[in-house]
């Protein structure tokens, strides 16, 4: 037997809470579907928990308009609803003279995305507010934060929840097609014990993140060339027992495919350094101990003190690209109706880093491609 909803939402990570939250908001009656059996296991939880203020993507860019305009919406929905969270700020450093044209091109690109607030700081201020840095400058960024992601995530549940929507949890989509006009989107989907149901929702939002792309290819009717390739690049980070020396973000200069090994703090103080970036070809969040050797001199060209011995591996994530290795920098990708011809269905490609800032801009989006306006409270 069919069962028949009214909107799906595929994948509980931090964007798919934000957009089944945005749903319920809007009036609909909405069922998560989550392979998982909780929340967040995967791009959602394996981050560095950063509240972007969206330096350093191309203008207009998907990832600039969304992380500029969901920074301080995140801001207030974290004071409105306890989540803990700090505005702490951080500084992007310039090791040698030559960097400081880097410097002056991310500030433009700041500026042109419609980030105001960076202030260019010479060594003597940088030293007056991080005395262990070693930078001939700086790029302040008071925007920039830190959050609970977990909590985060718990909220945006707990609103959609409170607005009727459901969590099926340990249930993973196996198949779908797509129906004429009116009939709705079937979806098969698997639970734990091997049970099959299906559903034939009016609206199917695909944010299922790393499995984003098999979820599209699963649903029979959508063509194949509105489906990006996926791409796995892997980040390790890496901690320290001893207490941080620093009380800002530390990031150096952005190197291909992320913004290099950088110091975040949880919400704690505790320090962490990462991520790296190794294109892998399978699933695999293993930190190899070996890869600190190639931190410490990374660091040590920003943090000269750093001694020898005291990184611990923490735990690595892994960003779903939708290009590769030497190519340009990817986007967010929302291929909805006007995309792909199929009303009712979204899906979203290459959400990652700032996806966690961006989540309540990119569910408005959603909303909007599907004609929908969801009401705050």
């Amino acid at each position: 037997m069919t069962e028949r909803i009214d909107a799906a939402v595929i994948g509980a990570g931090v964007v798919g809470l934000a957009v089944a939250r945005a749903l319920a908001l809007a009036g609909r009656e909405v069922v998560v579907i989550e392979a998982a059996d909780t929340i967040g296991t995967e791009v959602s939880s394996r981050n560095s928990e950063v509240i972007h203020a969206g330096i350093y993507y191309p203008s207009e860019s998907r990832k600039a308009v969304h992380c500029v305009r969901g920074r301080e919406r995140l801001y207030a929905y974290c004071r409105r609803h306890g989540v803990e969270h700090g505005r702490i700020g951080k500084l992007i450093v310039a090791t040698t003279d030559a960097q400081r044209e880097t410097l002056a091109a991310i500030a433009s690109q700041a500026v042109a995305n419609g980030v105001d607030d960076l202030r260019l700081l010479e060594q003597a201020e940088v030293l007056r507010l991080e005395p262990a840095l070693h930078a001939v400058a700086a790029l302040h960024s008071p925007s920039t934060g830190i959050v609970d992601s977990h909590g985060l995530m718990l909220a945006f549940q707990g609103d959609a929840e409170d607005h009727g929507a459901l969590i099926a949890f340990c249930s993973q989509v196996t198949g779908g097609a797509v129906h004429g006009s009116g009939a709705g989107i079937e979806l098969c989907v698997e639970d734990a014990a091997g049970n099959d149901t299906t559903f034939r929702a009016d609206i199917v939002v695909n944010s299922a993140g790393l499995a984003a792309q098999g979820v599209a290819r699963a649903i029979g009717g959508v063509p194949d060339h509105t489906v990006p390739p996926l791409y796995y690049a892997r980040g390790c980070y890496f901690t320290m027992s001893q207490r941080s020396p620093f009380s800002h973000l530390i990031y150096p200069v952005p190197e291909e495919g992320g913004l290099g090994v950088h110091v975040t703090l949880d919400l704690a103080g505790q320090c962490r350094f990462g991520p790296d970036v190794e294109w892998i070809d399978a699933l695999d969040y293993t930190v190899d101990p070996s890869r600190a050797n190639r931190f410490y001199p990374v660091i040590r060209t920003y943090w000269p003190d750093l001694q020898d011995g005291v990184l611990i591996p923490g735990y690595a994530g892994i960003r779903p690209k939708v290009v590769g290795p030497g190519e340009p920098a990817g986007d967010f990708l929302l291929a909805g109706p006007r995309r792909h011809g199929v009303s009712g269905l979204v899906h979203l490609f290459g959400i990652e880093s700032p996806g966690l800032t961006s989540a309540l801009s990119i569910a408005d989006e959603v909303c909007e491609e599907l004609g929908l306006t969801p009401r705050e409270p």
